[in-house]
């Protein structure tokens, strides 16, 4: 009792002890839960205009995903597909909303009457085979009184139907605001059809070495700063890695090479219950190839025979020319040492045979328009096989017109089959005559007009296989290279680049990988580099080493591109040509102000040329390539007129109109104007979408999670 009023006097402090403990849990929960990624438990994934996409829900979704996509895409594919399809979702419920778009019961249905993936299920059609919403209806109410799982499914189902009929809405709603003109639809007629031929005089920026045109520093960036939309850049890394490939030695090749030698020859073993030598048979003696191999190969005894084809290219004339029972090997088969033993042979076991079929109502197989009696099939058969004997007779040509059997669209060939494929008369005929005969032969299917194509021995092989594979001592040895390499290079004594040049080993560059990138180039799929490489604690000139499943990579992070404008330093590449060809194109045109055709090709080495038949729709000039603005200009010149110096895409030209062809003139250019507003109207549903996106405030958390 005593214990008991102590407790009760000290129910205060027990209380805050448990409570502080409690807090202490807690608090400790949150700063180590995914600490790596920097998650935190019920965060977003997302964030689409202010409005948060939870990770809880898109964890169901994308396992629900993984269920549906099954083996044909990686966990990444999955994760970014579910990704993009709830920031789609996000934007267009954000306009449905705003235009107070919904759909109805009613609306629903007319949906589904115009989705072929629900409008010809069975299961809705009427006796007519026209979709019948009341089936529909009751299809529906039968789920949810007698199938309650189904029911939540179909739920699930709905409301993706409900979007989508939203955004039939929304789509039609803009579609209805395109028009297109009668005079529109002219010129676009026009400008496909309208011809010109020309004469010009081109000067390749090629002509002028990118040496002698110095573009600087300050210029790349007043251009990025000119055409920001162009040099927007996503977050990125740049890293380099040193892979350790696990693989077998040359001392390793050579030890299963020996291994599979020892096999082939009978050993002597002491049997301790018989207190007798035994002498157990080697492969090249053994008369029970299947317990042999069994017991002592890779790859158990294929007994199926093959023909020559099916063999190593490389050493089937070898192996087929063996007699029964002798072997050859060890020979190296890509990644495996083989001994193969010819151990069966059938000349002629693999026939090649086309046929042509006369079937009748009743015969197996045959299709109820076939009406035909069997006296009227047998006498047609005949008739046929006449044809088919004839010197000058194409089979193949016979069968198109004559089979009835499903090979009559390939000349009736049936490819390669071997004894007892075919039905027993129809085997037998094939085997037992030879290449070239043609005859008739009688089965449940109707009649055959037969013809023999070729014949091929087979071949019963056994092989006795042995994997190379690299051995624990190879890989003890790879894996101390590797940590020796990464210890030396967090040394910092020397370069990355110089230690691996030192020790020959092989230095990949992979430049630009993104936050939700999976595939590495010579690494395959390793999301866990990408993620240390986007690590808030992973610095520019970090090294780690990373297990993979067939070795090691030894990475450096060697630089980080920040979301938002390209440096000047970034942009180079790109910007360089395009400032460069500006620079040549000045040059070009301020030399040969004021000159003819003639003086501009003279003064620059060039020559005339010709082009005919150029439309603006299809602006390529033979020789030159596609010159949009070449071809613009001369259209809009009359024929005998010369240009000015144009700058072009590969260089700069001069041109003369010498022939100008109007397209003839139509009565109406209405079905052009119609094609023209249904091409803008199928672009409605990607190009909205797109800049609805593009005008949306967008936080992808992705890479905390995955």
């Amino acid at each position: 009792m005593a214990i008991l009023d102590k407790i009760r006097k000290k129910t205060t402090i027990l209380i805050l002890i448990i409570g502080l403990a409690l807090f202490a849990f807690v608090i400790s929960g949150i700063f180590s839960a995914n600490a790596f990624s920097g998650a935190k438990v019920g965060s977003a994934v997302a964030e689409v205009n202010g409005k948060e996409i939870s990770i809880d829900g898109f964890r169901g979704k994308v396992d629900a995903a993984t269920q549906q996509y099954g083996a044909n895409a990686s966990a990444m594919q999955i994760v970014n597909n579910v990704y993009e399809q709830e920031v789609r979702n996000s934007i267009l419920e954000e306009q449905f909303d705003k235009l107070g778009i919904s759909v109805e019961q009613d609306q629903i249905v007319d949906f589904l009457r115009t989705n072929p993936s629900y409008s010809q299920l069975p299961q809705f059609l009427n006796e007519n085979g026209v979709f019948d919403e009341n089936k529909f209806i009751e299809f529906v109410a039968d789920l949810r009184d007698n199938n309650p799982a189904g029911y939540q499914q179909w739920l699930q189902t709905e409301k993706t139907i409900i979007f989508a009929a939203k955004e039939q809405i929304y789509n039609n709603l803009i579609k209805s605001g395109i028009s297109t003109t009668l005079k529109e639809g002219e010129l676009d007629y026009k400008l496909a059809n309208d011809k010109i031929d020309i004469k010009y005089v081109r000067v390749p920026y090629t002509s002028i070495p990118d040496s002698t045109v110095s573009v600087s520093k300050s210029e790349i960036s007043d251009y990025v700063k000119q055409h920001q939309d162009e040099f927007e850049q996503e977050d990125s890394r740049d890293i380099q890695f040193v892979y350790f490939e696990e693989k077998p030695s040359l001392n390793d090749e050579n030890s299963v090479k020996e291994s599979v030698v020892a096999l082939l020859n009978d050993k002597e073993e002491f049997n301790a219950t018989t207190n007798k030598t035994d002498i157990i048979k080697g492969f090249a003696n053994t008369s029970d190839n299947i317990a042999f191999l069994d017991l002592n190969s890779d790859v158990k005894f294929d007994t199926i025979y093959k023909p020559k084809s099916a063999l190593p290219a490389k050493f089937a004339d070898t192996i087929t020319s063996l007699n029964i029972g002798g072997i050859y090997g060890p020979y190296r088969d890509g990644n495996f040492y083989k001994v193969s033993k010819l151990t069966g042979k059938k000349s002629g076991g693999n026939v090649k045979a086309s046929h042509i079929l006369v079937s009748y109502a009743g015969a197996q197989s045959a299709s109820a328009d076939i009406t035909r009696t069997k006296e009227e099939a047998e006498e047609k058969a005949k008739e046929v096989l006449a044809d088919a004997k004839k010197s000058d007779a194409v089979f193949a040509d016979l069968a198109r017109e004559n089979s009835d059997g499903p090979s009559a669209p390939r000349g009736g060939d049936l490819g390669f089959f071997q004894e007892g494929t075919m039905v027993p008369k129809f085997n037998d005929f094939a085997f037992g005559n030879k290449v070239g005969t043609v005859g008739m032969v009688e089965t449940d299917f109707g009649f055959h007009i037969v013809k023999i194509i070729e014949k091929q021995d087979i071949y019963q092989v056994a092989n006795l296989v042995r994997e190379i594979e690299a051995s624990e001592e190879t890989i003890d040895m790879l894996f101390q290279d590797a940590t020796k390499f990464e210890m030396e290079t967090l040394d910092g004594k020397s370069s990355y680049t110089d230690i691996a040049k030192t020790s020959n080993y092989v230095v990949r560059p992979v430049n630009k990988v993104k936050a939700m990138d999976e595939n590495l180039p010579g690494l395959g799929a390793q999301r866990a580099i990408v993620q240390w490489a986007f690590n808030s604690e992973s610095e520019i000139g970090d090294i780690k080493r990373f297990d993979l499943n067939d070795g090691y990579a030894v990475v450096q992070l060697t630089a980080a591109y920040e979301k938002g404008l390209m440096s000047a330093e970034d942009a180079s590449a790109q910007v360089l040509p395009i400032l460069r060809k500006k620079k040549k194109a000045a040059q070009i045109i301020s030399a040969n102000k004021g000159k003819s055709m003639d003086a501009f090709a003279t003064s620059n080495n060039s020559r005339e040329a010709t082009a005919s038949a150029l439309t603006v729709k299809s602006p390529t000039i033979p020789g030159a390539g596609r010159e949009l603005a070449v071809v613009a200009t001369a259209y809009a010149l009359g024929e005998g007129k010369n240009s000015g110096l144009i700058e072009g895409e590969t260089g700069v030209f001069m041109v003369s109109v010498t022939k100008k062809t109007d397209a003839t003139k139509l009565d109406n250019y209405s079905t052009f104007a119609n094609t023209l507003k249904k091409s803008k109207a199928n672009r409605v549903s990607s190009s909205v979408y797109q800049a609805l996106k593009e005008g949306s405030e967008i936080e992808d958390n992705r890479s905390m999670f995955y």
